[in-house]
């Protein structure tokens, strides 16, 4: 996607889980657009990509309505991708990975222990993670050789919030996001252990517990006031 398109993506995600876009209001590709000084491009890709991650739906033949999310949403979308992510991890690990595999998910921990290590985060640091994690996630489907877990994930990613792409983050207290993302990062290494090892059951538990703490949004959205709430995303 081009960068005005991931402008566009990151701007409108982060304007719906704000409630700056409320549930039920229309958007069109015109004012959109001329909102964000951008073509109408970048604008109708987004809303597109918006419609399949479930925040937005298709009204009438070109107009689309932000779609109502509610913490329950989140929450069921997220265990969902859990259950698959960790069916990948079990059998990546069975299966073996391979030394290009290996090499690459070194790299992915390498870049998370050279962010969390100074001992804080900033939003970029937020992002460069965001973009690691990604590679991670996508790494170990890969690896597991299965193609109908990938296919099942992308089904499931048209609902609000269940894709990996989609980061929530608040940051009015990045000091609880560190210990957040931190721990996270702490779970990569030990499913990384863990396919090295052959351990497919434990690979399986540890990607599974890893949705935990993806499973925070529900807590951000029932406690924090939602103009805090940031989404990275691409």
């Amino acid at each position: 996607m081009s960068k005005p398109g991931q402008h566009v993506l990151i701007t409108l995600r982060k304007m719906i889980a704000s409630g700056e876009l409320a549930a039920g209001e229309r958007l069109a590709e015109i004012p959109t657009a001329t909102a964000l000084g951008v073509s109408r491009t970048p604008v109708r890709i987004a809303f597109r990509t918006l419609e399949q991650e479930g925040l937005l739906m298709r009204v009438g033949a070109r107009g689309y309505a932000v779609r109502a999310v509610s913490a329950d949403d989140i929450a069921g979308a997220v265990e969902v991708r859990g259950v698959l992510e960790g069916l990948a991890a079990r059998q990546a690990a069975e299966r073996g990975l391979s030394a290009n595999t290996r090499t690459a998910l070194q790299h992915c921990l390498d870049e998370g222990d050279a962010l969390f290590d100074k001992g804080f985060v900033t939003e970029e640091d937020l992002e460069a993670y965001h973009e690691l994690n990604l590679r991670f996630h996508q790494l170990i489907v890969d690896a597991s050789g299965n193609t109908a877990i990938g296919q099942a994930l992308a089904r499931n990613e048209q609902l609000p919030f269940a894709s990996v792409s989609s980061l929530a983050v608040n940051l009015n207290d990045l000091r609880r996001e560190y210990r957040r993302f931190n721990f996270a990062h702490m779970q990569h290494h030990a499913v990384v252990d863990a396919l090295l090892h052959g351990q497919g059951g434990r690979a399986e538990s540890i990607m599974r517990e890893h949705a935990n703490v993806t499973l925070r949004y529900r807590a951000m959205f029932d406690a924090a006031p939602r103009e805090q709430i940031t989404v990275l995303g691409r």
